[in-house]
């Protein structure tokens, strides 16, 4: 299915993660378990400007990562059975090939075209772009796993 959004409380739903590190906001264009991209919307009221940089705020590329494996999480969650990803979480594994092509500056809209490469068992490889108005800004491989919850 490729018409097929989640938007942020059905994210929510798939994901642990919480404000303020529930980075993305939208997952669109999904194709199960094969691609996406996922919608973030870069504000000036993110919790890392006033400190990445004061007067001169820039995106943290480790949270570019973060925000991709997030995207590759929900791609994976929402696709997989139900019963199959309850008490499941999904943990970066690697990085791989990641380069910061032009800095992400607040107030815009960041696109992460991602896609899944491969699957083994619990263990998924990953790639993706981000872009901002149709400019790459950022590009990465990376592996996670889907582990179970300690409760």
């Amino acid at each position: 299915m490729t018409n097929k959004k989640l938007n942020k409380d059905q994210i929510r739903d798939l994901l642990p993660h919480r404000e303020p590190m529930l980075l993305i906001d939208e997952l669109v264009d999904i194709v199960k378990l094969k691609s996406a991209t996922a919608i973030m919307n870069v504000s000036k009221k993110s919790f890392f400007v006033d400190g990445h940089f004061p007067g001169n705020p820039v995106m943290p590329g480790v949270l570019i990562v973060e925000a991709f494996g997030q995207a590759a999480a929900a791609l994976t969650a929402d696709g997989i059975d139900k019963k199959e990803y309850e008490n499941k979480l999904v943990f970066l594994m690697s990085v791989d090939k990641a380069r910061f092509r032009n800095p992400i500056i607040p107030d815009c809209k960041l696109e992460l075209k991602i896609e899944a490469v491969r699957s083994h068992g619990r263990v998924w490889k990953y790639k993706g772009e981000a872009f901002v108005e149709n400019k790459r800004m950022a590009d990465a491989q990376w592996s996670a796993t889907i582990v179970d919850k300690n409760n």
